[in-house]
């Protein structure tokens, strides 16, 4: 016997506005557990009053509880406080025209609710109208775990929700790859006023795919991504590692150095272009560092011309921005403390890998000239001269050896 006999006002109300028909009223009870800091207790239940046609057409599990021989007027379904209004929901949908329930579903969390309750008592009707609602609605990141778990037991028909977030083919892949690696490049018309934002936000997704993390990355490098062009070159030295390409940009950026110092240059380009200049030095930085510190094996005769190369030029470019720096507080093509830091450490690292009269050539040059507080390859110079004068010790070592042995002979 129930504890106490309790209308509620929302059934009531809709099941006064249901046709008159020839059906039994049934009392559906939520014998509802609440569970406390200290202990479990059962709730107090709700009865509620339903027309036994209703139940039996919209569910299968009131249709086979309604048919059982020992039936009574009054069928238990236990939930939780947590699926509480999940049921009592559920009791007011089975209520609604089926072509009316889509649009009764008010959010993600609700519909995710009224799923798994439709799914337990097997009302077919509300289930698909559920399962239509999420598949149209954005998510969030916590409300697309709920919907994971809640669609499990719904096999083929959970599929339209599955699609949004179910693994994408390896071309479709690298289709969005290639094209956010063209846009982050600005490669094509740019595309104000959100040109900017949206070529960061490409950058960071790019390197976001191709970043290892607890799985793999979503893409790996092939013929068609070393394809794509690629303009903003220093943003390109970061993700070229991870592409298992820097080797090829350092070979080919050794290659064109000359080539691309004989134009930056030329008289004409002096006074301007400041910023491209200083973007020379920055993917230059991202060179000599894969070179001095040996993730990238160039042969000696490589190391000393990229050297060489660059390293007059740096030489030369530091202080004439720093000059106009200086003159104008708002110019803003400056090469920071940390592109210096590391430039002076991969030149340092460089020279000491090269053959000892290679490094002779370079520290006297450099000794030579005006500017030497950068790069300040003291260092390099200091090691130059104790490996020189072990090597003379060892020179002379080695001569004493074969004289005694040929006395002793």
């Amino acid at each position: 016997m129930p504890l106490e006999l309790s209308h509620n006002p929302q059934v009531v109300e809709l099941s006064s506005t249901v046709r008159p028909i020839r059906s039994v009223l049934l009392q559906v009870a939520l014998q509802c557990k609440i569970c406390s800091s200290d202990f479990m207790k059962e709730g107090r239940p709700e009865w509620f009053y339903s027309h036994s046609a209703v139940l039996i057409n919209r569910s299968k599990f009131f249709a086979s509880r309604v048919s059982l021989p020992n039936s009574s007027t009054c069928i238990e379904i236990h939930c939780s406080e947590f699926d509480y209004d999940d049921y009592v929901e559920l009791l007011r949908l089975l209520y609604l025209p089926v072509g009316s329930i889509l649009e009764s579903l008010g959010s993600v969390k609700s519909a995710v609710g009224i799923l798994q309750t439709a799914i337990a008592i097997h009302c077919e009707d509300i289930t698909q109208s559920c399962t239509q609602y999420l598949e149209a609605v954005p998510w969030d990141d916590k409300e697309e775990e709920l919907i994971i778990k809640a669609v499990a037991k719904l096999g083929p028909m959970a599929m339209p929700i599955l699609a949004r977030i179910q693994p994408v083919d390896a071309s479709a892949t690298k289709n969005v790859f290639v094209s956010a690696v063209r846009f982050a490049m600005s490669i094509g018309r740019p595309c104000p006023p959100f040109g900017d934002e949206l070529k960061t936000s490409a950058q960071e997704q790019v390197e976001f795919m191709l970043g290892e993390d607890e799985d793999m990355p979503l893409i790996t490098a092939d013929d068609e991504v070393k394809s794509v062009t690629l303009s903003d070159i220093e943003w390109m030295c970061n993700i070229l590692p991870k592409m298992d390409l820097m080797k090829d940009f350092v070979f080919k950026w050794a290659e064109i150095s000359v080539r691309v110092l004989g134009i930056i240059e030329d008289e004409k380009l002096a006074c301007v272009m400041w910023g491209l200049k200083v973007k020379l030095i920055q993917v230059t930085e991202k060179v000599l560092e894969a070179v001095g510190y040996g993730n990238v094996i160039l042969p000696a005769p490589c190391r000393v011309q990229l050297l060489k190369t660059w390293l007059p030029y740096i030489r030369m470019i530091k202080p004439i921005l720093d000059s106009k720096g200086n003159e104008d507080t708002e110019f803003p093509y400056m090469m920071t403390e940390d592109l210096c830091q590391s430039i002076e450490g991969a030149i340092v690292s460089l020279i000491l890998s090269l053959p000892s009269n290679d490094q002779a050539d370079i520290l006297a040059d450099w000794m030579k000239t005006e500017q030497l507080r950068f790069p300040d390859l003291t260092e390099a110079f200091e090691v130059w001269c104790y490996r020189t004068k072990s090597a003379k010790r060892r020179l002379v070592q080695g001569l004493d050896s074969i004289n005694n042995a040929t006395v002793s002979l």
